[in-house]
């Protein structure tokens, strides 16, 4: 499209271009005012055959000649590239495509997913149970009525060019995920997310591990090697076999009967911060129960003792099953 757009951009020039330059001949040449000059090119240029407004002189049929030579091809030019525009529903897209740009503009605390490939794809229909929205950056343009047919906002385009990531409206995004084949092309991703926004949260996929520092030090938040958590996944089902399958079946789907939730501190009511993780009395309401706290320093703690104060920036961990984690939406008026 963008290449589209190029091509139309300098068929008009070019014709522009002509039309100035036939004018300024006629007005010189054959001493006609801006009105008869710009008429004058115009049919020499279009080639439609009305009469002339006045007769040429030698000088100015030779310019006509000349005119008429340089006129065919840009003309021809600029029609070829407009009917293809018009034609194969290009116009269409190019509305679609505006469209969701205006749409992704309004949007706040949206989810950007670099790649529609299967890591891609697996993380779409995570957050899917989660019912974020999405915005999916995907060079195919043949997997874009797959991605809205799942809800979200597909953006056609290399994810590495800026220009592309300027209309995912990272800034306020919440987070983004580099989910591209390549570890080069992920580090561009995250370098150029970083630069955009310094408190976006950047999750990155790798395929070797001398690419997790490089991604760390460009910007990522957090690094994934999915080729080791599989064989680590699979170890474990060989050493502990039932633990795993517990810490399986405590799913963050939202569709097992144990699920863990993380809740921000920041998110929740100003009434919260300050009390104590018991005087939340989660368990008596809700019957939830929090599991883990991570402090501003981003120190995890098993099993925080019920004194511990909440404060700003920290997370509680908590587990229940899916109607008290509904409760406990409920309650804290948490989204």
């Amino acid at each position: 499209m963008a290449f589209l757009k190029t091509n139309l951009f300098r068929a008009f020039a070019l014709f522009l271009f002509i039309l100035c330059f036939g004018t300024i001949g006629y007005i010189s040449i054959q001493d006609l005012n801006l009105t008869d000059a710009l008429y004058m090119s115009m049919i020499t240029i279009s080639t439609v055959g009305f009469g002339e407004v006045v007769p040429l002189t030698q000088t100015g049929k030779l310019f006509t000649i000349v005119l008429i030579l340089l006129s065919i091809g840009s003309f021809g030019y600029l029609i070829a590239v407009i009917t293809d525009y018009l034609s194969n529903s290009r116009l269409m897209e190019d509305l679609q495509e505006r469209k969701a740009i205006k749409k992704i503009a309004k949007l706040e605390g949206h989810i950007v997913i670099c790649g529609f490939g299967r890591n891609g794809r697996q993380a779409l229909q995570k957050l899917n149970n989660y019912n974020q929205t999405c915005v999916v950056v995907e060079r195919n343009p043949n997997l874009k009525e797959e991605i809205e047919n799942l809800g979200h906002i597909p953006v056609i385009g290399d994810a590495t060019q800026d220009s592309i990531l300027d209309n995912c409206n990272l800034v306020q995004a919440k987070s983004i995920i580099a989910a591209l084949a390549s570890d080069v092309d992920n580090l561009f991703v995250v370098l150029s997310a970083r630069q955009i926004s310094k408190n976006l949260r950047i999750i990155s996929r790798a395929s070797a591990d001398t690419s997790v520092k490089k991604l760390k030090i460009a910007g990522a938040d957090n690094v994934i090697l999915p080729e080791h958590i599989g064989g680590d996944y699979m170890a474990s089902l060989v050493v502990t076999p039932d633990l795993v399958e517990f810490v399986t079946r405590i799913s963050t789907d939202g569709e097992q009967s144990a699920n863990l939730k993380e809740i921000s501190i920041n998110d929740l009511p100003d009434q919260y911060i300050g009390k104590s993780i018991s005087e939340l009395e989660l368990r008596k309401k809700t019957g939830c129960n929090v599991v883990g706290y991570i402090d501003q320093s981003q120190k995890y703690i098993i099993n925080p003792d019920a004194s511990i104060i909440l404060e700003a920036n920290a997370h509680l961990i908590v587990l229940g099953e899916e109607g008290q984690i509904r409760e406990l939406k409920s309650i804290l008026d948490y989204n």
